[in-house]
C-alpha cells in the first residue's frame, strides 16, 4: 500500500460557510453517506437510499438472500448511528492493495472517521497532552506541532467484546487529537483496521490527513 502524497479533488462541502474543519481524505477512501444511510424512514433522503437500493435487493437469487442483505444493512446503521451518538460527523472506508514487499496479500480494509469532543477550556497544547494522558491503553504516543496547532498521535488495540456480534480480531486505532483553536472542542481522527502488521503505513496515512488539517478556511485567500 503506497503511503506518497496523491492528487486532491476539491469537495464541494470545502465552500460550506457552516464548516469548521477542513481535511483531505487520502486516495483509495470513499465516503460514508452518514446522512443518507441514517436519514428518518418517512424523509425524502431515505426515500432516495431505498431507490439506489432496489436493484441490489431485486438482484438476490432468493427471499432469504434478500432479507439477509436486509438485516447486514440494518447492522451497519446501527454502527454508524452508534459513531454519530459519540460525535462522529465524518466515516469513510479505505481499500488497499497490500503492495508492501512486492508480497500482493490480500485487500486492507480501514475506516476512517472524524468526531467532535466537547471538552473544559484549555490551551490547545494542554488539551492535547489531556487526550491521551486520560485515556487507558493509549501508545506509541507523540507529542507534535501541526499547521493547525498541537496535536498528540496515539495508538490503540481493541477486541470487541463477545456479545457485541462483532469480528473477534483485534483491531488497531490510530488517533489524532486536534484541539481547535477556540479551545472548546476537539477534534479526533481515527484510522481503524485489522490490518496490525502494515501499523507503519497506517500511521503515516493518518499522519498525512493531520498535517493537512485547518481551522481556517484555506480557500478564503484565493476563491473570491
Amino acid at each position: 500500500m503506497s503511503t506518497t502524497t496523491p492528487y486532491f479533488t476539491l469537495h464541494e462541502s470545502a465552500q460550506d460557510p457552516d464548516a469548521e474543519i477542513w481535511f483531505v481524505e487520502p486516495a483509495g477512501f470513499t465516503t460514508i453517506p452518514l446522512d443518507v444511510l441514517l436519514a428518518p424512514q418517512d424523509s425524502p433522503a431515505a426515500e432516495k437510499l431505498r431507490t439506489a437500493l432496489a436493484p441490489l435487493l431485486d438482484a438476490a437469487p432468493d427471499d432469504a438472500t434478500r432479507q439477509q442483505l436486509i438485516a447486514q444493512l440494518a447492522a451497519g446503521q446501527q454502527i454508524l448511528e452508534a459513531l454519530r451518538e459519540a460525535g462522529t460527523v465524518h466515516c469513510s472506508v479505505g481499500l488497499h492493495r497490500d503492495d508492501v514487499g512486492g508480497t500482493g496479500g490480500p485487500p486492507l480494509i480501514s475506516l476512517l472517521t472524524l468526531s467532535w469532543r466537547d471538552i473544559t477550556v484549555a490551551p490547545p497544547a494542554i488539551t492535547a497532552a489531556r487526550a491521551v494522558a486520560s485515556s487507558e491503553g493509549h501508545t506509541h504516543v507523540e507529542y507534535v506541532e501541526l499547521p493547525c496547532g498541537p496535536a498528540s498521535v496515539s495508538e490503540t488495540v481493541r477486541t470487541a467484546s463477545a456479545d457485541s456480534g462483532l469480528p473477534q480480531q483485534p483491531l488497531l486505532q490510530i488517533h489524532a487529537h486536534l484541539p481547535h483553536p477556540a479551545g472548546k472542542r476537539l477534534a479526533i481522527l481515527t484510522l481503524a483496521t485489522a490490518g496490525i502488521a502494515r501499523r507503519e503505513q497506517y500511521r503515516a496515512i493518518l499522519g498525512q490527513v493531520a498535517e493537512l488539517v485547518s481551522f481556517d478556511d484555506p480557500l478564503a485567500s484565493v476563491i473570491p
